[in-house]
């Protein structure tokens, strides 16, 4: 069966102080999980090690990281490898992310080399993929956003796959007014599975988690992710509020 997950992308937000007082506070809040359901904290890189020591011991809470480097090591200041990830405890990677692609240009050949990185180095990755306006507006989002499955994901083994979770993220739903209805949502979400699952069969496709990063709040997230192919989201904005996001999970549970 595969899991629910409810992933926390704080982006460039929080001193390494704000970020230790939000880890407490969420578990302070956190209720009782399921084995199938498991919580991901995917702080600023500067945060990791510190947010690794807070997590020491909990079972259902793993440590994230929001992106790695496409090449193993060497001559390339500022970026970080999936090794030093692994290093500091990490188990999450997200790749893809639609911010990484629009302001850091990162194409479908970079972020194939940061999955393999991340797999190589034993991450599990939340690989991300989603439309932006035009493409909605054109009807042409389905092809748009198997295009990015294949380029970042269809030269992996069945076995890699295993490690794989898709984020789909309604990049024209996000600050820009308009809003994703959950039927929107489950109707991508089964067109991703049916995507996997020509590639890779059924029982992949059936045990691959797909995640909505689409503006969730605790006010839809039991709508969402009560959806069949919605197994859980990619949180922005509302992973940096304690209560917020113990009230994503709490849908989820």
């Amino acid at each position: 069966m595969r899991k629910k997950i409810v992933a926390g992308n704080w982006k460039m937000n929080l001193t390494l102080l704000e970020g230790a007082e939000l880890v407490n506070d969420i578990f302070k809040g956190l209720p009782i999980l399921s084995e199938d359901k498991k919580v991901v904290i995917a702080p600023p890189y500067t945060h990791l090690t510190q947010t690794a020591e807070q997590l020491t011991g909990m079972i259902d809470v793993h440590l994230g990281a929001q992106n790695c480097a496409c090449e193993a090591s060497g001559a390339y200041t500022g970026e970080v490898s999936a090794a030093m990830l692994k290093s500091a405890e990490v188990e999450y990677v997200i790749i893809g992310h639609s911010e990484r692609r629009e302001y850091f240009n990162e194409d479908d050949a970079t972020l194939a080399k940061k999955v393999n990185q991340a797999l190589s180095n034993g991450l599990e990755v939340i690989f991300c993929c989603g439309e932006p306006l035009a493409i909605r507006d054109a009807d042409t989002q389905n092809e748009y956003v198997e295009n990015q499955i294949k380029a970042g994901l269809f030269h992996l083994s069945d076995s890699q796959m295993g490690h794989i979770v898709i984020a789909y993220e309604p990049i024209w739903a996000i600050g820009t007014g308009r809003t994703a209805s959950s039927a929107q949502a489950q109707d991508m979400h089964a067109h991703i599975r049916g995507v996997v699952a020509a590639k890779y069969g059924e029982t992949t496709a059936e045990n691959t988690s797909i995640l909505y990063g689409g503006s969730c709040k605790p006010s839809n997230a039991p709508e969402l992710f009560a959806c069949p192919d919605v197994d859980g989201g990619l949180i922005g904005g509302a992973a940096l509020k304690a209560s917020e996001f113990i009230g994503i999970i709490e849908a989820m549970a």
